[in-house]
């Protein structure tokens, strides 16, 4: 477990990392009250929030982006398996620091987070969704950056910036639309289902078979609950693996290509371009 924490303005950053060869569980716990953006990247890692006799369980937090409030009296409890490593990254600042925050940020929480600026308990779970591409890029970024000492700083400031920049728009355009908690669990189906068939991924049929839902629903559901279509999620998805396995030395351009599903190489280097604005030839190990 690795957990490093930065403070920048009046936001307190806590970024940890974890991979085991064996389960294992690391609590934590914030010194003061705070308000919190936690941004999940890697595997399923489950995650609880246990305070006085309750708790909340998170299953699918990969991709997860989930706002909430907790005291020093709630514990936040990361399991971590050999198939579920853990990549969190927490942006937290305290309430009585709202009216502080710089460009009148403070006010963004006021308006769209304002169940955890006024909470009725140790702890609340505010607004969540499963991040855009454009935020897992930001997150990809920050867990795979070598900067130190001041250019650290520098770039931890900007991306957490672009990052809640990124947050607090997608909230501000969520559907108010509930989704029930059945559907909601076969959407989830749906996403573990296409991240573990990136090379030969089921059709829209094939996935609403397998799943209980007609496609008109799968489709405007899964967009609503994970904030882009269900194949434009498996294109960041396998270009985020692409990414990874060039990145790690775990497999050539082209092996990493075959990997994801393209048999042509040039289809498979246009779209990595096209997504991380340079080729996977160009990919810093």
């Amino acid at each position: 477990m690795t957990r490093d924490i930065i403070d920048i303005n009046d936001f307190t950053i806590l970024v940890e990392e974890a991979t085991s060869n064996q389960v294992t569980i690391d609590t934590c716990y914030f010194d003061e009250p705070m308000i919190a953006v936690a941004f999940y990247g890697s595997g399923n890692v489950h995650l609880s929030m246990n305070y006085q006799e309750y708790q909340r369980q998170y299953e699918h937090t990969k991709g997860l982006a989930l706002s909430f409030y907790a005291d020093e009296t709630v514990a936040c409890v990361h399991t971590v398996s050999p198939d579920k490593p853990l990549q969190c990254l927490v942006i937290a600042t305290a309430p009585k620091n709202l009216q502080q925050l710089p460009n009148n940020e403070g006010e963004l929480f006021t308006d769209l987070l304002e169940q955890l600026v006024q909470p009725k308990a140790p702890y609340v779970e505010g607004p969540r969704f499963f991040m855009t591409p454009e935020m897992q890029h930001i997150v990809d970024q920050i867990f795979s950056n070598q900067y130190e000492g001041k250019a650290k700083m520098m770039f931890f400031r900007s991306q957490i910036t672009a990052l809640l920049s990124h947050f607090f728009w997608q909230l501000s355009t969520l559907k108010t639309t509930e989704i029930k908690n059945s559907e909601r669990e076969k959407l989830l189906q749906v996403k573990d289902i296409l991240s573990e068939n990136l090379d030969t991924p089921p059709s829209l049929n094939e996935l609403s078979r397998q799943i209980g839902l007609n496609t008109f629903t799968l489709k405007k559901e899964f967009k609503a609950l994970f904030g882009v279509p269900v194949f434009k999620y498996l294109q960041n998805e396998r270009m985020t693996k692409a990414h990874e396995l060039i990145r790690s030395q775990q497999a050539t351009v082209q092996e990493a290509a075959w990997h994801v599903g393209y048999d042509s190489l040039s289809s498979f280097s246009n779209a990595f371009t096209k997504k991380f604005g340079f080729r996977p030839s160009e990919v810093k190990v």
